[in-house]
């Protein structure tokens, strides 16, 4: 059988949609490369892509995603809430039915030196895929942004790329290219200005400061909706899930006198991460099965 990898590149553009729209042609014109989503946030100023198919045709998508947003996008002039180091920021492989963790690192490894190599971008591997254990934690190195990470990979050893030139790009910085099992981003919009809230109940349910484990967590001010976000990456959902971050959020915001206003799933999740009865638990906003359910969405593009 094929085997089929998830793949779900992140790009630091979420205002032009006919910038995006361009990434994804690019990607989508991969024969056998199946586009099932694609979300843009202009609070984060960045938009998620998730795509599906045989090994080889999510390695060819990655490279023409690269290349088209390396085309389009200055970091220069980015501005958003979300932390970026790079055009395509993220870059990571999932195994799908049949295909290993094994299949997914080897996909990320040969794209990350294609990148390297063919567009003389600087790639960090991360995740499963990382190739030193400092950086199996994205934003280990990440969080310095492109701008932090700007005087460092050409000097600091301990900023060099796995592949690629030791150096960033000077408008499209760096990518991070990686394999994992799947992360559902998961955000909770809360009924206040106070972005202190958002900042201090993320603090709180984050595994790195002794909460959750498996959840990634920040806190943020959308100055579309004037409310504040609780803004999510669950790394295990059958470690910690849905319903259980959600709980969790809720007390502790009921605790501070402030209600949810609902919550939102970013990209694809696996059906049995998310069903009906959860997302109405949940108060998440339009959930529709067959958008957003991955097997429902593999299974309407015919895989």
């Amino acid at each position: 059988m094929t085997k089929l990898l998830e793949f779900v590149p992140n790009f630091s553009d979420g205002r032009n949609a006919a910038v995006v729209d361009q990434i994804v042609a690019a990607m989508a014109a991969v024969p056998a490369a199946r586009v099932l989503d694609h979300e843009m946030d202009s609070n984060h100023n960045r938009s998620v892509v998730t795509l599906a198919g045989p090994a080889e045709a999510m390695a060819a998508a990655a490279v023409a995603g690269a290349r088209a947003a390396m085309e389009r996008i200055d970091l220069r002039t980015h501005k958003g809430e979300h932390k970026r180091m790079g055009a395509m920021d993220v870059c990571p492989f999932v195994p799908l039915g049949s295909a290993t963790m094994a299949d997914a690192v080897a996909t990320a490894h040969h794209v990350g030196e294609r990148i390297g190599r063919e567009l003389g971008l600087p790639v960090f591997c991360y995740g499963e895929a990382c190739k030193r254990e400092s950086r199996r934690v994205l934003g280990n190195f990440r969080n310095k942004e492109f701008e932090g990470l700007l005087p460092l990979v050409s000097v600091d050893p301990e900023f060099m790329p796995d592949y690629g030139p030791a150096r960033l790009h000077p408008t499209a910085g760096a990518v991070a290219v990686g394999a994992r099992t799947f992360l559902i981003a998961y955000n909770i919009n809360l009924q206040t200005t106070d972005v202190q809230i958002a900042k201090d109940i993320a603090k709180a349910v984050r595994e790195k400061d002794g909460g959750l484990k498996k959840v990634q967590a920040m806190g943020f001010f959308l100055d579309d909706k004037q409310m504040a976000q609780v803004s999510m990456n669950l790394l295990d959902f059958q470690v910690t899930s849905i319903r259980r971050v959600f709980d969790e959020v809720a007390a502790r915001a009921k605790a501070a006198g402030v209600a949810i206003a609902e919550s939102e799933l970013v990209g694809l999740a696996p059906a049995a991460a998310i069903d009906l009865a959860t997302a109405q638990h949940v108060q998440l906003r339009g959930f529709d099965p067959a958008r957003q359910v991955v097997e429902q969405r593999l299974a309407a593009v015919g895989r």
